[in-house]
């Protein structure tokens, strides 16, 4: 897949007449790509339109206009894009009462390493976690993970072939299956497959 350049990023002056528009578009586009994996775990599967949106909002809140600073977050921003032979989502575990969530921290340690992707009938594919930098620590997990799930060729031409995507977490404290995802999840995700 591309990455982004400072050619496809607006000026500031440009992005805040067409930011509303701009916006809209993205959130639309997010509802095939945000999915809810039981009552307290959702999967923020990224891609070149998301991240896109996020570094022109970034630039935007940190008035950035400067070409070292616009490529600091192209860097950062470039890493989360799947490169067509993944899938690359942000991992938030959820939990609104502060005490319950710092328990269930504690309970699921390693669960980023718990969740599951399969197609077809191909082997599950567990991810890779938090390459960028360590998020968990002995005691703990942390409520928010980045995950690249690398497909296999077989795995990419079922996709690409309309197979059933499925997807599921296995943690002794949380355990949820999606099989398989609904067409608008499976269609979304495929198209980052080259």
């Amino acid at each position: 897949m591309n990455k982004l350049t400072r050619e496809d990023l607006m000026g500031l002056e440009q992005y805040s007449a067409s930011r509303d528009d701009f916006r809209a578009r993205v959130m639309q586009h997010k509802k095939d790509r945000i999915i809810e994996l039981g009552p307290n775990m959702t999967l923020h599967f990224e891609d070149v339109l998301i991240m896109q949106y996020q570094i022109q909002e970034m630039l935007r809140a940190e008035r950035i206009f400067e070409a070292e600073g616009i490529q600091e977050e192209l860097d950062t921003y470039n890493a989360l894009i799947p490169d067509g032979s993944n899938w690359k989502a942000t991992l938030m575990i959820e939990y609104s009462d502060p005490d319950e969530r710092a328990e269930a921290l504690k309970q699921l340690l390693d669960v980023e390493h718990k969740i599951w992707m399969q197609v077809d009938s191909c082997d599950k594919v567990y991810p890779v976690a938090d390459e960028d930098l360590e998020r968990a620590t002995e005691e703990k997990t942390s409520s928010v993970h980045f995950l690249r799930f690398e497909l296999s060729e077989d795995m990419i031409k079922a996709a690409k072939d309309n197979k059933a995507i499925s997807l599921g977490v296995e943690h002794p404290f949380y355990s949820h299956v999606l099989d398989p995802l609904p067409a608008n999840y499976r269609d979304s995700l495929a198209a980052d497959l080259a």
